[in-house]
């Protein structure tokens, strides 16, 4: 019977140190703040410098200014450790940039087709000159 009641009291002490071992763990884990997003970040701000480049600022301000007022957001919440935040904003982010290159795009193709045409109408009108004169 006193083999028994130790080996009980030795599982309840084993039991109790693991689970002490556990809670230590998790709230160490809970106290360190997860990582910034910064892959997310760099997307952003690499969308943000194309559609710069492709002068965004021309065609596609607003959405521009959207982009750069959303990665401050997430900037501002990396520093208020919350990353979750930081993410999404930072995602947002470059998506709206996207979003503003491809309107830059559509408006410079849109301007060359009007170009094109013009110069077709032209040229059109040319033809008609010389048809009429023989």
């Amino acid at each position: 019977m006193l083999k028994s009641t130790r080996t009980t009291r030795g599982r309840r002490i084993r039991t109790a140190a693991g689970v002490a071992a556990a809670v230590v763990l998790l709230g160490a884990c809970a106290t360190t703040p997860p990582a910034p997003p910064t892959a997310s970040l760099n997307a952003a701000r690499q969308a943000i410098t194309s559609a710069e480049q492709l002068d965004a600022r021309r065609y596609a301000s607003a959405e521009l200014d959207e982009a750069n007022r959303k990665l401050a957001t997430a900037n501002r919440a990396v520093t208020t450790e919350n990353m979750i935040e930081a993410d999404r904003f930072a995602q947002e982010s470059r998506v709206v940039a996207e979003l503003a290159s491809a309107r830059t795009e559509f408006a410079k193709a849109m301007e060359i087709n009007d170009e094109m045409g013009r110069g077709a109408d032209a040229l059109n009108e040319e033809l008609q000159r010389q048809g009429d004169q023989q």
